[in-house]
């Protein structure tokens, strides 16, 4: 199998979710939610259209070109995989197929039902890809690995993994900029941007930068529509109990009926809970976000006007080529023969 054909197979597989009817994405979320009941409808729906954008056939020619088609050398990749929103293994599963390697890949137990019927939909698109898809308990075959998870996980894969060529992922989480002059249309953009998964993933929004004296009514009013996040019982249990937390202990918040801001310097925030901090100039302002910038995967503000920003509600649309942690997996991947034959 070519990088041609590989590539065709993927093509194909973006087809097919587009695809996908209501009736099937229902069936697919009920399965999913059945093991992990953040996994509803809505959740599932949102994954399976961002793999189908990033699968777009355009772009990820376009992407696939900036690398080498056929490695010199085959390895076995293992990938350990996470499970905090649905799918989210998928763009590694994605880059070691992509780029001819074997993977090797360890489910994360909150997302082995979605992740399965992915890896069989690619296979009936492409049987042959079976020879290069091994889903295993433990990656102890593994030549090189691919791991994502939290800080103190990142640690115990450094250990493990640290003798082998590595690319080790740690927490990240992403933040909003604003300015107070926003309308109310883009601030209703904000969203999905912080609710999205239910606030899971590293690409919501859990921090909010704002001017000096800002007025949150607009915001706060602007987010209504999202209001249908309360009704998932473990969000509403962690609303329940955040703001429980706030009053006892009065600290200063704002509460619309479904979601939390208060003042603190963290950059991650409860579920249910968005943290702010003011600016006092756009110095002072990039001041901040740059000291943040290594547990920080995107920032977002209205219409991208802040550099290096996105627009507000595009946060959780990555195209093909936004890696995780910002470092480039296929580069690492293309990088394994070289690696491998400078040892012997």
């Amino acid at each position: 199998m070519n990088h041609s054909e590989r590539l065709a197979a993927f093509v194909a597989l973006g087809q097919r979710l587009a695809a996908l009817s209501s009736d099937e994405i229902l069936t697919l979320a009920a399965r999913a939610r059945n093991q992990n009941a953040w996994f509803d409808e809505p959740s599932v729906t949102a994954a399976v259209a961002g793999i189908a954008h990033m699968l777009a056939e355009e772009p990820l020619r376009h992407w696939a070109a900036r690398y080498p088609p056929e490695p010199t050398t085959v390895h076995q990749v293992g990938v350990v995989m996470a499970g905090n929103i649905p799918m989210v293994g998928f763009h590694d599963l994605l880059c070691v197929l992509l780029s001819g390697h074997i993977l090797l890949a360890k489910l994360s137990a909150d997302d082995t039902v979605l992740m399965t019927w992915l890896i069989e939909e690619l296979t009936r698109i492409e049987p042959r890809f079976a020879d290069f898809i091994q889903v295993l308990p433990r990656l102890n075959a593994a030549d090189a690995f691919i791991a994502t998870g939290s800080d103190n996980t990142a640690r115990y894969f450094e250990f493990y993994f640290g003798k082998k060529p590595h690319l080790i992922r740690r927490n990240r989480t992403s933040v909003a900029v604003l300015t107070g002059q926003e309308s109310s249309a883009e601030l209703a953009l904000l969203g999905p941007d912080i609710f999205q998964y239910y606030g899971l993933g590293c690409r919501n929004v859990s921090k909010l930068f704002v001017p000096e004296n800002y007025d949150f009514v607009p915001l706060l009013d602007a987010l209504q529509p999202c209001e249908g996040v309360i009704n998932h019982h473990k969000y509403n249990n962690n609303y329940d109990y955040n703001k429980s937390i706030l009053l006892v202990n009065r600290v200063h918040h704002y509460d619309n009926g479904f979601f939390l801001l208060r003042p603190s310097p963290a950059l991650v925030s409860p579920i249910s809970v968005a943290h702010y901090a003011e600016y006092c100039s756009e110095i002072n302002l990039v001041d901040q976000l740059t000291d943040i910038a290594a547990q920080t995967q995107c920032v977002v503000s209205a219409g991208g006007r802040f550099a290096g920003s996105l627009p507000f509600g595009q946060a959780q649309s990555p195209g093909v080529d936004e890696y995780a942690d910002r470092v480039d997996t296929m580069e690492f991947l293309a990088q394994l023969p070289k690696i491998f034959s400078s040892k012997t």
